[in-house]
């Protein structure tokens, strides 16, 4: 049992702590030299991206990597709550229909949650035409994976 404590806590501090191979070599540590890595901005924003290649037919290619969505709605883990995130998705693809929108069941609640944003920057300004709609005014900015599409 102890071992397995420690296998879980290990596994916890490695996802908290998780950056790209650049941060993990340029990290300063005592009694060890400094390395510095010149390259382009273009090859940085790609490092710690991961490819999810397309299976279904008119499905897009997309990067997986660190960003930013907005979420618009969180209840509970009841049918009811399912229901109104299903509603609130279906009233933000109306009025918004470029972005995004992401439903699921997060335990212990069911969540909407709406664009791809790279920056806190994006998803503050979105968030703000999500307020001033009139229609979310609990939105919030949470950070998640997020998909890149690559078409």
């Amino acid at each position: 049992m102890r071992y397995i404590l420690f296998f879980i806590s290990f596994l916890w501090a490695g996802m908290l702590s998780a950056q790209t191979i650049v941060e993990s070599l340029e990290q300063k540590r005592p009694g060890e030299g400094t390395v510095t890595i010149h390259q382009s901005a273009q090859i940085k924003a790609l490092i710690g991206l991961r490819y999810v290649p397309s299976t279904a037919a008119g499905t897009q290619k997309a990067l997986k990597t660190r960003g930013f969505r907005v979420q618009v709605y969180a209840g509970n883990n009841s049918r009811i709550a399912r229901n109104e995130a299903h509603a609130v998705a279906e009233k933000m693809k109306e009025l918004f229909p470029d972005m995004p929108v992401y439903t699921y069941f997060q335990s212990p609640r069911w969540l909407c949650r709406v664009g791809d944003f790279k920056s806190i920057e994006e998803a503050h300004v979105a968030m703000r035409k999500l307020k001033a709609s009139g229609e979310f005014k609990e939105a919030a900015i949470v950070q998640e994976i997020i998909n890149i599409s690559l078409e």
